[in-house]
């Protein structure tokens, strides 16, 4: 028993973790600029799809919106991620 304690702690990761484990929550401004970074591409495919790609194919700009549709749903989620903002 007290071989399998050693292995399992001497080969596994250390206490504190890789800086990128899944195990530990993105940061406040990771979130961030995640979030606006999704967000931002949605409102450039709705002003593009809107704008411009219609005049040379419409089923171009409905995937587009549709696409754009999407993002925020999961902007959300990534925003919101993380631990409770305690400010």
């Amino acid at each position: 028993m007290k071989e399998a304690n050693a292995v399992s702690q001497a080969g596994g990761p250390p206490a504190g973790g890789p800086p990128n484990s899944p195990h530990r929550p993105l940061r406040l401004s990771t979130r961030k600029r995640a979030y606006f970074i999704m967000m931002g591409t949605c409102l450039v495919l709705i002003v593009l799809a809107w704008t411009l790609i219609w005049r040379f194919s419409i089923l171009a700009s409905v995937v587009m919106s549709a696409v754009a549709l999407c993002i925020p749903p999961f902007a959300a989620i990534v925003a919101n991620s993380g631990p409770a903002n305690r400010q």
